[in-house]
């Protein structure tokens, strides 16, 4: 009797089509589709064509307020997580104190406090004036003392998650405790976190939204000032959206292709 092997075949060959459907990104499609879908409108519309125009005026602001604040973000969160780990407990304590402070108290609290209260305050004791401090400036210092707690729990988990044995090889070469630290342990630790700074720099991307609050003119405070005179709350807001979207998703695959470079060297 003969065997039908071509019938025999096909079903394996239907399981690996199904299977790569199954795993297929579909919720990358999805956002990709969404996006391509608002692109042409706004390049076949003239209102949303007009509002796009309007809203990209506050993307160089949106860009410059994330990348200048997690920049020092990450150097004031590396030296608060350096003294979550202290072996001072006087330092300890009061970096635990302030890191509690700010993660206990809502971000938009937050960044009217440092922007009205405590800017000013710091101004005048150094002689200033008020005014002299421009609102884009307050908010990044904002963020900056905000993200800077968050990123120093990052760097304490890092620091903790690199063995002891380590450090203590560091120290048998005749490495003080900060040259262990800074030549050993933080190398190793900065790649364990990479993917959770990435993480921080997106979500920071998408809070400097919340600076409009202080009347910078970044992407969201430009829309809603758009939209008071307009009045086209709908093609602005989807626009606004389209916007942050483009740009998380961005970031995330750039992220991503890093997080793959630094695997494979390390």
């Amino acid at each position: 009797m003969a065997v039908d092997h071509d019938h025999l075949i096909t079903p394996k060959r239907d399981f690996a089509g199904r299977s790569n459907l199954v795993h297929l990104p579909w919720w990358f499609v999805i956002i990709l589709g969404i996006i391509a879908f608002m692109a042409f409108r706004i390049m076949t519309d003239p209102l949303h064509q007009g509002i796009f125009n309007t809203i990209l005026q506050g993307l160089g602001t949106t860009l410059y307020v994330t990348a200048v604040s997690f920049i020092f973000a990450l150097i004031f969160g590396l030296f608060l997580g350096l003294g979550r780990v202290a072996s001072n407990p006087i330092i300890r304590n009061l970096t635990i104190t302030y890191i509690e402070f700010i993660r206990g108290v809502p971000m938009l609290v937050l960044i009217f406090t440092i922007s009205f209260a405590v800017v000013p305050l710091f101004a005048e004791s150094f002689g200033l004036a008020n005014n002299a401090i421009s609102l884009t400036t307050r908010a990044i210092i904002a963020l900056v003392l905000i993200y800077g707690a968050y990123i120093a729990e990052i760097f304490r988990a890092g620091i903790e998650s690199i063995s002891r044995g380590q450090s203590e090889a560091a120290r048998s070469l005749g490495m003080s405790r900060a040259q262990a630290m800074f030549y050993v342990i933080l190398p190793q630790a900065v790649r364990n976190v990479m993917p959770a700074l990435g993480n921080d720099l997106i979500a920071l991307l998408k809070d400097t939204s919340l600076v409009s609050v202080l009347g910078v003119r970044e992407m969201t405070q430009v829309a809603r000032l758009s939209v008071s005179t307009s009045f086209r709350y709908e093609e602005t807001y989807f626009i606004l959206t389209l916007f942050y979207l483009s740009m998380t998703l961005v970031l995330s695959l750039i992220l991503q292709w890093l997080q793959r470079r630094v695997g494979a060297r390390g």
